[in-house]
């Protein structure tokens, strides 16, 4: 299996519904998050061409649920590259929870396929995934995807 970039992250109260379940659309923050903190950690690079003309567009976000979580569970967000093609690419996210001792549960799997483009708004156009993100994103790349 391919390595994964993680972020870790610890459920809020504000993240649940009254009766304690987490509300779907945290999960795709999460996935967002997860994005954001790789891109300052492996590829800053990006995020100074993101304050020039770049921009990634979200085209499409799943999650597959396996098991419920609360508030105070502990969760490993891992992401993968699962495609990458010349303007967009495919991120796959484990949802782990961590518990006591090591134990470790797959809780809900889903995936994101960004696009990238460039120009001033309202005149964007499809680009190139920038070189530095391909390099930063070499480690993560699943068996068998095209880096």
């Amino acid at each position: 299996m391919a390595e994964y970039f993680e972020y870790l992250h610890t459920v809020g109260f504000e993240e649940t519904n009254l009766v304690g379940n987490v509300y779907y659309v945290n999960y795709l923050r999460w996935q967002g998050r997860c994005r954001e903190m790789f891109l300052k950690r492996r590829a800053p690079e990006v995020l100074a061409d993101l304050q020039d003309d770049l921009k990634l567009f979200t085209l499409r976000v799943d999650c597959e649920f396996f098991a419920e979580i609360t508030a105070f569970d502990e969760l490993s967000i891992r992401m993968r590259l699962i495609e990458l093609a010349q303007t967009q690419l495919e991120f796959g996210f484990d949802y782990v929870r961590l518990g006591d001792g090591g134990d470790e549960t797959l809780i809900a799997r889903g995936r994101q396929r960004v696009a990238c483009m460039r120009g001033p708004n309202g005149r964007t156009a499809p680009a190139r995934v920038p070189a530095a993100l391909v390099r930063a994103l070499e480690p993560y790349a699943q068996v068998g995807s095209p880096v």
